[in-house]
């Protein structure tokens, strides 16, 4: 991602013409997902959101996992109008936050949750699964640690393998989760973990910037007013990095990023051009009916939808010219790219606010 003072003057400077773009506006939706009490129409695509977190160990863990999974939880319902019935939160004690959680994180309800929802969400649904905690690695066997017994990466792979055909996006923000990339990449899926191996034990703070990137304004860096998985997971990192550059410590913790099924993870999907495909298109939205670009939805707005879609296509085309690039060129190129795309977003969120 470019960095936001930048997007910000290239959008002053040639948006302006058109629209006032403003940096915290909030977009529609997030997620639209039906209530499981209401069937959803046949043509609306549903996405899921899963949010677990593990054993804290101590009281301020406990605290600090408790804060994040609640303040996801809020930025869903609260911020992007998600229905309280379509996020699951297991936690390991209930009592801490009995307005938000659903239920305890043990293996078997973890088990049950997703067993649940492989059949309730279509083909072509979009889940998201967050979880927050500690991470070990016993042997060759990386695990999320649970109350209870833990769960291994081969078993969420197999608890994974429930959704076949759905987008999903698995987000590991434990310390020691690196390992957990090989074992659950997968073609069309996204896996993020906060540490680069299992090798990285000490605790993690990635989940609190990761959520941040959903809760705040910071992570929208192409300001469409949405924010991607790719788009978190660079705001994360770059915040992980300044987390520790300011505390002046050691970084202990490396995330990474595969979405191309080949198993191996990427610092900067940006900068390899390997990684992040798959992530930038995994937009968590809301709006009409969870809608993306690229699906059925009000054919008077169809042509504007395309637009936007070859705008996207081309930043990701650029980017991955990069490093062939000048440095010059592609910034100009990039900010232009960018510019129009902010305001074609715009325009878009307009028309959809017109009856």
């Amino acid at each position: 991602m470019v960095d936001r003072a930048m997007v910000g003057g290239a959008m002053a400077r040639g948006a302006m013409r058109f629209f006032t773009i403003a940096v915290s506006t909030i977009a529609f939706g997030f997620l639209t997902i039906a209530s499981s009490t209401t069937a959803p129409p046949a043509s609306a695509q549903q996405s899921h959101v899963v949010i677990i977190t593990g054993i804290s160990g101590d009281a301020q863990h406990a605290a600090s996992f408790s804060k994040w999974g609640a303040a996801m939880v809020d930025a869903a319902e609260k911020r992007w109008q998600v229905p309280k019935a379509n996020v699951v939160y297991l936690t390991e004690d209930t009592i801490m936050d009995p307005t938000r959680v659903t239920g305890v994180s043990t293996r078997d309800n973890i088990e049950r949750t997703l067993g649940q929802l492989s059949q309730r969400a279509r083909a072509d649904d979009v889940i998201l699964l967050l979880l927050i905690g500690h991470g070990s690695v016993s042997g060759r066997e990386a695990r999320f640690n649970l109350p209870g017994p833990d769960l291994t990466a081969a078993e969420w792979a197999t608890l994974l393998s429930q959704f076949p055909t759905q987008r999903l996006a698995v987000v590991n923000a434990a310390s020691a989760s690196g390992d957990f990339v090989a074992a659950l990449s997968a073609k069309n899926r996204t896996v993020v973990t906060a540490t680069r191996s299992g090798g990285e034990k000490n605790e993690t703070v990635f989940a609190q910037y990761f959520v941040e990137a959903f809760a705040g304004d910071g992570a929208d860096a192409d300001k469409d007013g949405r924010v991607s998985i790719l788009e978190a997971f660079t705001f994360a990192r770059r915040e992980v990095e300044r987390f520790y550059q300011s505390s002046n410590r050691l970084q202990t913790e490396h995330a990474l990023l595969d979405d191309d099924g080949d198993g191996t993870g990427s610092r900067d999907p940006e900068a390899g051009g390997k990684d992040g495909a798959v992530a930038r298109r995994f937009v968590l939205i809301g709006g009409t009916a969870g809608r993306r670009d690229d699906e059925p939805g009000n054919p008077a707005l169809a042509p504007l939808y395309a637009a936007r879609k070859t705008l996207e296509d081309s930043v990701a085309a650029l980017r991955t010219r990069k490093a062939a690039m000048d440095s010059t060129v592609y910034q100009s190129a990039l900010e232009n790219l960018l510019v129009e795309l902010a305001v074609k977003s715009q325009e878009i969120r307009a028309r959809e606010k017109q009856p």
